[in-house]
């Protein structure tokens, strides 16, 4: 078995020595070529070459970001022609980077020696399970999206990386109360559509999910839409307000409820198609990378597209 082994040495909670025990046990047991990312986009252009080149599996060491790139190398712009999956290497991860959101959601473990073990396992019995994957802009995305409010977090976050602080759980905590508490943030409302349902109008912030849980505080999952998976279609969560007495009580629910309901939350676990319009330009983060600022944003998702180093679903 071939695989290409993409490592970025820029993610949060990767090391050098942990980079190269990954790399030596995954070649004691198949033929394996190592690549470390360099730039941005340097993960989509060696996932672009994975699938050239023929690589049976392709296997990230790195965060959201890094896999995300890599996928969309894999799989193209989601206007092209569509691959024919079988064709595809099969995509696996080594949590790398602070919250890991899509390995968690394919039940790999956060430490990096036992999700290698078992990715290991998988590999060895040929386990490949098909998801579905999200896509805007153009690009597609693994587990979330969202405009308003989380992207004005993510985008604050980056700008404390840039200056050098790790993206620690307690520290997108405080980053994100500080969001809610400043009166200078204030995100602008927008409009969100979906199927068969009227306009929800003065929106300030959405998320769009693939799967779930949209996020994690440490070890603690928080599940904005608990129905969404990547068996189904895309989920919305759409508040009406930022007050922080109602979001904090939101909030709360999160992390604890199964069903999170509130008089200015809407939400939905399972529609084809979301659009986002905004009379000027509102934060975008995709996976938990910061986008930019956009007006408008249509969503869409795609069944199946792509095969992971997973156990398969229960039958």
């Amino acid at each position: 078995m071939r695989v290409m082994l993409i490592t970025n040495p820029f993610a949060t909670f990767t090391t050098a020595e942990g980079r190269d025990a990954l790399a030596n046990t995954l070649a004691s047991r198949f033929t394996v070529d190592i690549e470390r990312t360099t730039h941005r986009g340097h993960a989509g252009e060696l996932g672009a070459r994975a699938v050239k080149d023929g690589y049976d599996a392709v296997v990230v060491h790195g965060g959201d970001g890094s896999v995300n790139e890599v996928a969309n190398g894999m799989l193209g712009a989601p206007s092209g022609a569509a691959p024919d999956r079988g064709t595809l290497p099969a995509l696996g991860v080594v949590p790398g980077g602070s919250a890991n959101v899509f390995a968690r959601a394919l039940d790999i473990s956060r430490d990096p020696l036992a999700a290698t073990a078992q990715l290991m396992t998988l590999l060895d019995s040929g386990a490949r399970r098909p998801i579905s994957l999200g896509h805007t802009l153009d690009r597609w995305f693994l587990f979330n999206a969202g405009m308003g409010m989380d992207a004005i977090v993510v985008r604050r976050m980056e700008e404390l990386r840039h200056k050098g602080r790790k993206a620690t759980a307690g520290r997108y905590l405080r980053t994100t109360l500080g969001s809610f508490f400043r009166p200078s943030v204030t995100p602008p409302s927008f409009t969100v559509e979906v199927p068969d349902h009227a306009p929800i109008d003065g929106v300030r912030f959405g998320f769009v999910s693939n799967t779930g849980p949209w996020t994690y505080l440490g070890t603690t999952p928080i599940r904005t839409n608990p129905g969404t998976d990547f068996e189904h279609g895309l989920g919305i969560f759409a508040a009406t307000s930022v007050s922080v007495p109602r979001n904090l009580m939101l909030g709360s629910k999160l992390l604890r409820a199964k069903d999170p309901k509130a008089a200015h939350l809407y939400r939905d676990d399972d529609v084809e198609w979301v659009r986002f319009r905004c009379d000027e330009p509102a934060d975008v983060q995709m996976d938990g990378d910061y986008l930019g600022e956009y007006t408008g944003l249509d969503f869409g998702y795609r069944r199946h597209v792509l095969d992971v180093v997973a156990a398969p679903l229960p039958s």
